[in-house]
């Protein structure tokens, strides 16, 4: 199993981090893919990478909940400045985020068609949050329109037409714990987007799948978003396990 898209560095595991990556490779997931968020955990992520050669991998990026009116220019120099100096998977995680801050809007905007213009000149895929902005956030992908334009929409929570959308400009969805949830409506049509369309992901330390949700989530835990998918897909686990490990390993060019 891969995990797509896991903050390992987040201050939530700074008691038992070298346990919680070990119980996730206990459980046979073998790489690790580190979104980054802004400047202040940028040194923990490239440590953590240089600490699991192999296993863990960074991407760089300015999150939408970072981009903030007096730093967002000097945050996305940053980012330039890391992209010119060495190789990242992708970049992200970047996007758009309407339910912390809407009056953000126009420089999320700005922000995020800057990074997809990095990406499409490094040819890197990116990896898209897009909270409460599905509509925002497809309206500057059908501008930026590019044969290289590809990713991820992390933690995909649409509907069916939105996840149509997504994969029409390229994407693949990024399935974590909310597929477990009851209210997450996600696994209802989730079974009509082919395999080859989806990657797993914890978001750790957010959005703890079932039975663990509202519980500080961890990377271990993408096997039972694997496990609900066996359900949705009626397959079982190891074509589940094969299939998005080749669409992560694909897209990430690993």
């Amino acid at each position: 199993m891969i995990d797509t898209h896991t903050h390992l560095y987040s201050d939530q595991f700074d008691d038992d981090r070298s346990e919680m990556i070990q119980r996730a490779l206990d459980k046979g997931v073998k790489k690790f893919f580190l979104p980054a968020i802004d400047s202040e955990t940028h040194q923990k992520m490239l440590l953590l990478e240089n600490e699991y050669p192999g296993k863990i991998f960074s991407m760089m990026g300015l999150h939408p909940c970072s981009v903030q009116p007096k730093s967002w220019e000097n945050e996305l120099q940053l980012v330039k400045n890391y992209l010119d100096q060495r190789d990242f998977v992708a970049i992200g995680e970047i996007g758009i985020d309407l339910y912390w801050d809407k009056s953000t809007l126009d420089i999320q905007v700005k922000a995020f068609e800057q990074q997809i213009d990095w990406a499409i000149e490094r040819d890197l895929p990116i990896v898209i949050h897009a909270r409460e902005s599905f509509e925002e956030t497809f309206e500057v992908l059908e501008r930026k329109k590019h044969p290289k334009l590809r990713g991820i929409f992390h933690c995909f929570s649409g509907n069916l037409e939105q996840a149509q959308h997504a994969i029409d400009l390229q994407f693949i969805l990024g399935i974590g714990g909310v597929v477990t949830f009851k209210n997450g409506k996600i696994d209802q049509f989730l079974n009509e987007i082919p395999l080859d369309k989806i990657v797993l992901e914890t978001d750790s330390p957010y959005l703890a799948p079932v039975p663990f949700r509202g519980k500080r989530n961890e990377s271990a835990y993408v096997e039972l978003v694997a496990g609900k998918l066996v359900d949705i897909y009626k397959t079982d686990f190891a074509e589940i396990d094969r299939i998005t490990t080749e669409n992560a390993l694909k897209l990430f060019e690993i």
